[in-house]
């Protein structure tokens, strides 16, 4: 009885192993788990392109961590994840932990950002330049305080760089723990100006409509002699994809894989015309305008 008990079990054992073998998705463009780390203040974009993506290919299957960008490089770096969504590419030191290795490494623009000023719609102010932006991140005195989502995140190193500054001020600079934090303050309180991905701020943004509808986005003018001096723009799609906003970025998806898998197959999706249209729905600009067929037929 003991014998015919014991066969049964390593019956059973074997049969679930099998099984488990069985349900395996294989490795390819369309299919597999991919590991992805993505930049906060893209995540909105990032995460529609997903939803979409796996509603196409159902055994596509994302692992998703999502954080400020230099939360996110060490894992990048460490071999733990090796595909990355983020407003910029990789320095020429990052690129070594690749290059080094042999290791190629694919970066792929898919859509073009903006920085969105906003501030409580209650606020008289609705308009900055660059050169007050500066001047505030300098430390140069100023009635008016900027908010960052985050002091690990991409927006906060950006303006870092334009500034060209190593820290901020100890006044007139401030951050939240996101972007989310960052829209319930502006909407709370005209004393400051909030700076965040323009994807945050956008219609479809319907998780903080409420939150939304007592705001408003400030229009900036650039530097003089540079794109965008003329009058004050607003992060708008066409003023993106113009270049007229001051305040851009590309939204790139870089892949170290070092095989061709679900990874390529994502990052080639996001630039066809499937990937693209839900680009410009979003309010991004696409990395490449589709062309739209016009059908004209003579009327009777």
């Amino acid at each position: 009885m003991r014998n015919i008990l014991f066969i049964f079990i390593v019956l059973v054992l074997v049969s679930c192993k099998r099984k488990e073998k069985a349900e395996q998705v294989k490795e390819t463009r369309t299919s597999g788990v991919l590991k992805m780390l993505i930049d906060e203040s893209v995540s909105p974009i990032v995460q529609e392109q997903i939803d979409i993506f796996s509603l196409d290919y159902p055994d596509a299957k994302f692992q998703l961590t999502v954080k400020p960008e230099e939360k996110l490089i060490p894992a990048f770096l460490n071999d733990s994840v090796r595909v990355i969504v983020m407003p910029r590419l990789l320095t020429k030191a990052e690129e070594k932990y690749y290059t080094q290795r042999g290791i190629r490494i694919n970066s792929t623009r898919f859509a073009v950002d903006g920085i969105a000023l906003i501030t409580n719609r209650d606020n008289i102010d609705s308009t900055i330049t660059v050169k007050e932006v500066i001047d505030i991140l300098q430390g140069k005195g100023s009635a008016k305080k900027l908010v960052f989502d985050n002091t690990y995140s991409s927006t906060f190193q950006y303006f870092k760089q334009l500034a060209n500054i190593s820290q901020f001020p100890a006044q007139g600079v401030y951050s939240k723990n996101s972007s989310a934090e960052v829209i319930k303050l502006i909407a709370e309180d005209k004393n400051f100006i909030g700076i965040l991905g323009v994807d945050w701020v956008s219609d479809r943004n319907t998780k903080y409509a409420e939150y939304l509808s007592k705001i408003k986005t400030l229009g900036v003018k650039n530097l003089k002699g540079k794109v965008g001096d003329d009058q004050f723009y607003k992060p708008t799609q066409d003023n993106l994809i113009n270049g007229v906003y001051p305040f851009l970025r590309n939204v790139n998806i870089i892949d170290c894989e070092g095989r061709d898998g679900l990874g390529t197959g994502f990052a080639t999706w996001l630039r066809s015309q499937r990937g693209q249209l839900i680009v410009l729905k979003s309010g991004l600009g696409p990395h490449k305008l589709m062309p739209r067929e016009i059908n004209l037929t003579k009327g009777k």
